[in-house]
């Protein structure tokens, strides 16, 4: 069963990719591995960064005694929210979207109000946006050779916020064929369209 190493403290992102994964692969978080170094997602595209994350935090798991099985790869995500009427904005900036340059990113609770700010006047035929996600897939032993997939959820921008569930702009995605949110859909549902759901699918298949 080969070990994935997910390169992201979000418990939310790691949980998502093991569920959709399956009993196949035994996933973990950077939760496991408090001493990993911070990796700046300075790339142009999300491609750029997950590739970034994926080679970095491999490199430096190559560089331990880590005191327990190495694991087999490292998987890196970037993905956000492509809004057609914003001209793909907020993109690779999807987490930071109502952050200041120097804060990291912003509570999801700001990016969501930002966005239903910035498109207050933009009628429901013009909302069309979509989700995209670029996992990055590196072997340890091989950081400078990295397998990416990638996934593409279309949709729209809701006029507010609707559902309990998900994370992120959930609550204001509704995919293509359905009249509900990503948070009002759940999990099970999500996991069978999202962006995420479609790019592990390569994934797994490639093994």
């Amino acid at each position: 069963m080969p070990t994935l190493i997910i390169a992201s403290r979000n418990t939310h992102k790691a949980e998502e990719i093991s569920t959709i994964l399956g009993n196949g692969f035994d996933v973990q978080s950077l939760a496991a591995f408090p001493d990993a170094p911070p990796v700046i997602e300075d790339g142009d595209s999300f491609a750029a960064n997950a590739t970034k994350k994926a080679c970095e935090i491999a490199s430096w798991l190559e560089s331990q005694a880590l005191g327990q099985a190495r694991p087999d790869f490292v998987l890196a995500d970037d993905s956000g929210l492509e809004v057609d009427a914003l001209g793909g904005a907020p993109g690779i900036h999807s987490a930071r979207f109502a952050a200041d340059d120097n804060e990291g990113n912003a509570a999801d609770a700001d990016n969501n109000a930002k966005l239903l700010q910035e498109l207050a006047d933009v009628p429901a035929n013009k909302r069309g946006a979509q989700f995209r996600c670029i996992l990055a897939l590196t072997a340890l032993g091989q950081a400078n050779s990295t397998e990416l997939f990638e996934g593409v959820c279309r949709g729209r921008i809701s006029q507010m916020e609707t559902g309990e569930g998900g994370f992120g702009y959930d609550p204001l995605f509704i995919p293509d064929g359905y009249d509900n949110s990503f948070a009002d859909l759940g999990p099970a549902t999500k996991n069978t369209l999202s962006h995420r759901a479609k790019a592990l699918a390569k994934l797994a298949g490639f093994f």
